[in-house]
């Protein structure tokens, strides 16, 4: 899903500012969504490819505006929604006015996969990202789409979130660590010597 969640290769959003010794949470608040988001994974409310989701449906002026934690409250408020486990006019009573839920979830077309017996690809095999922008959950970066790298290891098979994000049936396929020049992601004013590594899905990936 292309959003303003996908900040990666972005700028102009200012300086990166540091918190020496940051905390785990500044307020108490942040503690209990903590709690609240771990409960809905461990009771199998949502897997945590729908959680990322919820989030990344959020509109961009509430997800840009709000600090972290208030973008998980957001995420596991519209689960617990769409699930029929509270209603929206619930949580707005309690909390005493307006409580903003994500989008809701567009018409999807959720990926078929089948797992190869072993991975399509090797150590030092040139790839190509696969150029398609998704409506739905997918950790696949948008900057490296279209992109050509090379494979530097194979890291096993997993649950592909383009699925499980939306469905819960078999979907593992391979993963790979993938390395990316930086002059072929962000052009000729990268340095010379820079690279990126990306974990990517078998999914994503075509031979170069």
């Amino acid at each position: 899903m292309n959003g303003i969640h996908d900040l990666g290769g972005m700028d102009g959003f200012g300086p990166v500012e540091v918190e020496i010794d940051e905390p785990t949470f500044h307020h108490p608040w942040e503690r209990a969504v903590f709690g609240m988001a771990t409960a809905v994974v461990a009771r199998r409310i949502a897997y945590g490819g729908a959680f990322r989701y919820a989030i990344e449906r959020m509109e961009p002026a509430h997800y840009l505006g709000s600090p972290y934690y208030e973008h998980w409250l957001t995420g596991v408020a519209t689960l617990l929604v769409e699930r029929g486990l509270v209603t929206h006019a619930e949580l707005e009573a309690r909390a005493g006015g307006r409580f903003p839920l994500s989008r809701p979830v567009p018409a999807l077309k959720v990926p078929e996969v089948a797992l190869h017996v072993g991975p399509r690809f090797t150590a030092g095999a040139a790839v190509r990202v696969v150029n398609a922008h998704p409506p739905g959950h997918t950790r696949c970066p948008r900057y490296v789409r279209g992109r050509r790298g090379v494979v530097v290891r194979w890291d096993g098979a997993f649950r592909l979130p383009d699925v499980s994000a939306h469905a819960d049936r078999p979907c593992h396929d391979h993963t790979y660590g993938v390395r990316f020049e930086a002059r072929e992601l962000w052009g000729p004013d990268a340095g010379p010597n820079e690279a990126i590594h990306v974990d990517l899905w078998e999914h994503w990936l075509e031979p170069a």
